[in-house]
Formats: structure tokens, sequence, C-alpha cells
């Protein structure tokens, strides 16, 4: 199926690895030409430009405008689970500069560089994908995490709304456990946890499917959620906007 993205430029955020390194990947391979904005290099491939940048400093997003120029996609996946969250205990042991990092890494840092880049978005009548999590919608720990994703599913739905006229899509794309380093790196959260529960990462990984209902059994592979995004961002999906689309195996069971 051919996305008609030859020739679009798309801009990355957390490109340098999983979910926004596999994206950064299809939407290349698709024909776009990308910024893969990482604090970290993404890597110099084929059709994907990368851009060193913390996008936690509030100055960072111009410098990124003035790198993009005017963009069709912007796919907003810098996220994650801070220290001093993944191993609270529940609500009273996250602290108030938790909080703040939470937010300033999901939200706030997306809030930023939609306002830098949305002019250009609106000229090029663009797609905004902001990736979010199944934690948007269900109680799962952290609770910070899961607030601040809550966020910005909002934030989709009311940019969506206020730009629909203009040509713009907004929509988000909320992934389940996803087999990245957030899972995989022992120095990482799920590390962290195996730490606290005396298990190896390995085991943490393993019994995740069954701990979180998976009806599929297993975690989502990054090119399978990058192929999602690749296809709500492309003329395919040209009437897609203001939606949540969940990639979690069948973890969420509500309606």
């Amino acid at each position: 199926m051919d996305l008609e993205l030859s020739g679009k430029r798309a801009v990355v955020t957390g490109a340098s690895k999983g979910i926004g390194l596999a994206t950064a990947r299809r939407l290349a391979r698709e024909g776009a030409d990308v910024v893969a904005v990482a604090r970290s290099n993404a890597p110099a491939e084929p059709g994907i430009t990368p851009v060193r940048l913390d996008l936690t400093a509030p100055e960072s997003a111009a410098a990124l405008a003035d790198v993009v120029g005017d963009a069709d996609i912007l796919v907003n996946n810098l996220g994650g689970v801070v220290a001093g969250s993944a191993t609270a205990s529940g609500f009273l042991d996250v602290d108030d500069a938790v909080w703040q990092a939470t937010y300033e890494l999901n939200f706030f840092s997306t809030v930023r560089i939609t306002r830098a880049l949305l002019p250009g978005l609106l000229r090029r009548a663009g797609v905004i994908v902001n990736v979010s999590s199944i934690g948007a919608r269900a109680s799962f720990r952290p609770v910070d995490y899961g607030t601040a994703k809550a966020a910005l599913n909002n934030l989709t739905k009311a940019l969506a709304e206020e730009y629909g006229g203009n040509g713009l899509r907004v929509v988000t794309v909320s992934p389940g456990p996803t087999r990245t380093p957030i899972w995989t790196d022992p120095e990482g959260p799920a590390g962290l946890l195996a730490k606290a529960s005396g298990a190896t990462v390995e085991q943490v990984v393993a019994g995740l499917p069954a701990a979180m209902g998976i009806t599929t059994g297993r975690l989502t592979e990054p090119a399978e959620t990058a192929a999602l995004i690749a296809f709500v961002a492309s003329a395919r999906g040209g009437n897609l906007t203001g939606a949540d689309f969940v990639a979690d195996g069948g973890a969420l069971k509500a309606v």
C-alpha cells in the first residue's frame, strides 16, 4: 500500500530508540524526509537526518523550528517514566520533583514543540501524531505518568477541534507494553523493578503479558506501532482526527 508519504517532511522526537526510532525508519522507508530528534544521536540513515537536542529544555523548541522549517508531519514521541517514578510504592511516594519531571518530559515538551512547529504545519495542512499510552485510560502505576499522558490525550482533542478547519489533523496513538528499552534495559524502569523484587529483567518481561492481561500473550514490537503511526499520518488516514488509536494487544478491556 502506497502511503503517499514521498517528499513529505516529518519530525519525530525521542527518535534514538524504541518506538521513535522505528517510526523514523518506517517514515523514511515510505519516502518521507525525516528529522529524527533526540537527546542522544539517532542513526544517520537514508532519509533520516539526526538532530541532537534536549527537548525538555525550554529553548530547544525554537531551535528545532529553526532547523526544520515547515513540516508535514510531527510525531511527538518523546516521553517515558522518570527516575523515582517507576519504583514509587504509590501516590504518596511521588514527590513534587518527580511530578514536575514527569510532566516536563511527557507533556510540556510536547506543548512547546507543537507550538513552535504549528505555523508551518498549518501552512502545509499537516498532521500531528502524539504518542500517548494506555496508562492515560486506566489506573496503571505510576500515577504521575498516567495523568501526564491523559493530559496529552486531552491536548490532542483540543488541537484537533481548534485547527481542524485549517486542514490540520491531530491524533494520538496509545501503545501498551512494547519491547523497548523501558522494559529491556537493566538500568531502566523494568530493571529497577526487577532489582526491587529480586527478579531478573527477563523474568519481569516474561510475566508482563499475564500480569497485564494482554490478550495476544506478548508485548507489541516497536515496528508494529510505527506502522500504525505511519498509516494515521498518511493520506490513507486523511479523515482521521481527534481520535486515540490503541495498540496494546488487548490489554484494555473496557469498550
